[in-house]
């Protein structure tokens, strides 16, 4: 018999559960492996910073028109220098191997730096770090997103760099040989720390520690040596840049731009720094994110 409500209209009763097999085409789409789904969150911030610089063409001041000015100004500087030389070839080749690798190699760090720390103040500007870490992504899978654009834009920048000082001033890059393999990855990784840690700075103070992402390599360029020897320095600042891991580098880059053979000794200075920097880096922007979480910072951004 069929129940009856309260008012007596009579309720039917339910019938059987039947249960539908779901056929292939019907099925929703296959969940990714850990690993795919890291992967595609990797390309999903490093292909919203190229949207963000695609739709801004004024962005491209910084990747090619202000390298190409650089280069430009060093060279003729170095080119003015060499003339003043005089006929002493060996002046002349020291001055043009200090200013043009100087420059081209420079790039590899500023952009780079540069590249990765603004791609985290564009989350700032946008006010979208809230949402940020409101999503499954892990705080090395947004880093690696736009390191992966950060590489990008360098390598954009650094071969017009190098096209530039080819084609006005004869310089060729590419006569470091395969030594400009662990250069250029040694000045990149540099430049990631140097990055990492104003990021930190400003999760940490806010949009007061902006500067620093423009002021860091400020600091840095004159105490490594980019375009004379450190000698020249005040004495009480030389141990200051025989410490910095960029000077060592920077000295390989000229050796083996001057011809000479790989200076294996300099270059393990260069890598023992390097690596050393880095991992200090990731523990003052792991430690600074902890705060930044405890304290609950992330309504300066929101």
């Amino acid at each position: 018999m069929s129940s009856t409500s309260s008012k007596g209209s009579p309720t039917p009763s339910p019938g059987p559960t039947v249960s539908v097999p779901l056929s292939p085409d019907t099925e929703g789409p296959a969940l990714r492996t850990p690993a795919a789904a890291s992967a595609h969150r990797v390309r999903a911030v490093a292909r919203r910073h190229w949207l963000v610089l695609k739709r801004s063409p004024h962005r491209f001041f910084d990747v090619l028109v202000w390298p190409l000015v650089d280069t430009l100004l060093y060279g003729s500087i170095g080119l003015f220098a060499a003339e003043a030389a005089g006929e002493n070839p060996t002046a002349t080749t020291a001055v043009a191997v200090y200013l043009l690798s100087g420059t081209v190699l420079w790039h590899l760090v500023h952009q780079t730096q540069i590249s990765l720390a603004t791609g985290f103040l564009e989350e700032t500007w946008s006010r979208n770090v809230l949402s940020l870490l409101a999503t499954p992504m892990r705080d090395w899978e947004y880093l690696a997103g736009v390191g992966l654009f950060a590489l990008v834009r360098t390598a954009a920048s650094t071969v017009a760099v190098a096209a530039l000082a080819l084609a006005a001033y004869a310089f060729d890059v590419t006569r470091l040989g395969l030594g400009l393999i662990p250069v250029a990855a040694l000045l990149l990784a540099s430049g990631w720390a140097v990055a990492l840690l104003v990021v930190g700075l400003v999760l940490r103070y806010g949009s007061g520690a902006e500067a620093l992402v423009w002021g860091a390599l400020s600091v840095v360029m004159p105490l490594s040596g980019v375009f004379y020897p450190i000698t020249t320095l005040p004495a009480v600042l030389q141990p200051v840049a025989q410490a910095l891991p960029t000077t060592h580098v920077f000295a390989v880059g000229r050796t083996l731009a001057s011809g000479e053979p790989m200076p294996w000794g300099e270059l393990a200075l260069a890598a023992g720094g390097t690596a050393v920097l880095t991992l200090l880096s990731l523990l003052a922007l792991r430690r600074m994110l902890r705060t930044f979480r405890r304290k609950g910072l992330v309504t300066r951004y929101s």
